[in-house]
């Protein structure tokens, strides 16, 4: 069940989110994105090693390389990026851990990730990256002093 994501799926949206938001065309080095995220660097070279695979990142080793986005940020959505997180996965396992419910429950729950894979394919990284443009701007307004009397 996918209910809720998981640490590596909202690693991995953290992670493309930050190329998209910090790449402009140049390369993002994955210390730069484990500072700002807080995501350990044993735990993130796994998952853009992933999302490489899934050709969402393209990755330049050496010194001066870094990570870039593969696609058009209009064109990954977050399911993209929740698939390649999970690729190589064991289903079996993550539906071990979750239990088998009663098939009334099944039903419930099968809708519920339904709803929640529609979501996620109709979400992209351009849409994560404008709200957050406007978020910064509305903050900014907002901190700014009122100086009228």
């Amino acid at each position: 069940m996918l209910l809720r994501l998981s640490k590596k799926e909202m690693s991995a949206i953290e992670a493309v989110l930050d190329v998209a938001l910090h790449g402009g065309g140049a390369l993002v080095q994955s210390a730069d994105i484990t500072e700002r995220q807080g995501i350990p660097p044993r735990y993130l070279e796994p998952i853009l090693q992933r999302l490489g695979r899934a050709g969402i990142l393209v990755g330049i080793r050496g010194p001066s390389g870094g990570y870039r986005l593969a696609l058009e940020r209009r064109r990954i959505t977050l399911w993209d990026l929740v698939i390649a997180a999970r690729a190589g996965d064991n289903e079996d396992a993550r539906a071990q851990k979750v239990g088998t419910p009663g098939p009334v429950l099944q039903a419930v729950l099968s809708d519920l990730e339904d709803q929640l894979k529609k979501t996620l394919q109709s979400v992209t990284i351009e849409d994560l990256c404008w709200k957050m443009k406007g978020e910064k701007i509305a903050r900014a307004r907002r901190a700014r002093p009122d100086f009228a009397i």
